[in-house]
């Protein structure tokens, strides 16, 4: 017999890719940006073996492909021209809104990337305001997928069980790491196949909007 699950008491957002359609876009320009640097990946790098990585990660892998430091200065310019495209080309995700506003659980955000990053990203998307106070950062946190920390610590400053505290992911770090957290994970637009014992152990949603009938909501 299957066990009666407890009713979901909180959902945990990741950004980029999940809430904002910036995953490939910030990729791309990532790419684009180390093969001027020399790194030698083709134009039809596979984005999707950087996705759901810290910057740090991403960087170590160029400056291995490189045989050498990438320029000091490589992350800022890159996260400048980022930055660029998301002002020209970004959008929600669609449905991102209406879930969340329909949703009568707690809710937040927790990325991988830098705060300022998410702002900026949820703000040029009209999404911010529904997240006020409720964004949570590896860089600020200490922990990034796909460990486990930067969840706990978002359920934690949500007052949730972690047990009763649901993930919604596009990224195999980060369904990862609401495993490890004990978290319902629901996995979204993940394009890239899944070790089957991850895919065993995740829901899967056809749209963000799926969400809902999981999840207390009006």
């Amino acid at each position: 017999m299957q066990a009666v699950r407890a009713p979901i008491a909180a959902v945990i957002f990741d950004a980029d890719g999940t809430l904002v359609d910036s995953e490939e876009l910030g990729l791309e320009v990532l790419a684009a940006y180390a093969r001027e640097c020399g790194v030698p990946i083709g134009a039809d790098v596979d984005i999707a073996a950087l996705r759901g990585k810290s910057m740090a990660s991403n960087l170590q892998l160029f400056a291995r492909l490189l045989g050498q430091d990438l320029p000091a200065d490589f992350e800022q310019r890159a996260r400048a021209r980022m930055a660029e495209a998301f002002q020209r080309h970004l959008v929600p995700m669609p449905g991102a809104r209406e879930v969340v506003e329909r949703l009568t659980v707690p809710c937040c955000v927790a990325t991988n990337g830098p705060r300022h990053k998410v702002e900026l990203t949820l703000g040029i998307t009209g999404l911010l305001d529904l997240f006020h106070g409720r964004i949570f950062s590896a860089y600020e946190v200490g922990s990034f997928k796909p460990a486990p920390g930067l969840f706990l610590a978002a359920a934690a400053a949500l007052g949730v069980p972690p047990q009763d505290c649901a993930v919604v992911e596009d990224s195999e770090p980060g369904m990862l790491a609401g495993l490890a957290a004990g978290m319902r994970v629901f996995a979204v637009r993940c394009d890239r196949p899944l070790p089957p014992e991850v895919a065993a152990r995740v829901e899967w949603l056809d749209r963000l909007e799926d969400l809902l009938a999981a999840v207390p909501s009006r």
